[in-house]
């Protein structure tokens, strides 16, 4: 898994599964399993699933990058504390799962908190069958 900065600002975890390293043969079931481990988390709440390339193939004026073949957002929250409005910034998580050609691309925004970003992160290596 790499950390990374985007766009110069966001901090970003990123996993690239190929497909002959994972049994998950669509962005579909990848998001169903991690759907799984959020409703399994003691704290974890399952909001929603987004799908991004639908979304932005309807647009008249939506791009897709070169490769892009499915992209959807899991979206859920791990917040049990709201001490200050400006948590919900940074509330709720995301985790983005792209099929690519040849690979699957798993991406998530860096959370402020390390407990959090390593259940994120261990979500995303177990679906690596090689672990």
């Amino acid at each position: 898994m790499k950390q990374k900065i985007i766009m110069e600002k966001y901090p970003v975890y990123e996993l690239e599964i190929p497909f002959n390293e994972t049994n998950f043969k669509s962005v579909d079931a990848i998001i169903q399993h991690l759907r799984s481990n959020i409703e399994e988390h003691p704290i974890a709440i399952f909001i929603a699933i987004f799908d991004h390339y639908a979304h932005t193939t309807t647009i008249e004026s939506g791009v897709v990058g070169e490769g892009i073949e499915d992209a959807k957002n899991i979206i859920f929250c791990f917040g049990k504390e709201l001490k200050v409005p400006e948590v919900l910034a940074v509330r709720p998580r995301s985790i983005g799962v792209a099929k690519m050609q040849e690979k699957f691309i798993v991406t998530f925004l860096e959370a402020p908190n390390d407990a959090i970003n390593e259940t994120m992160e261990g979500w995303a290596k177990k679906l690596v069958n090689m672990l």
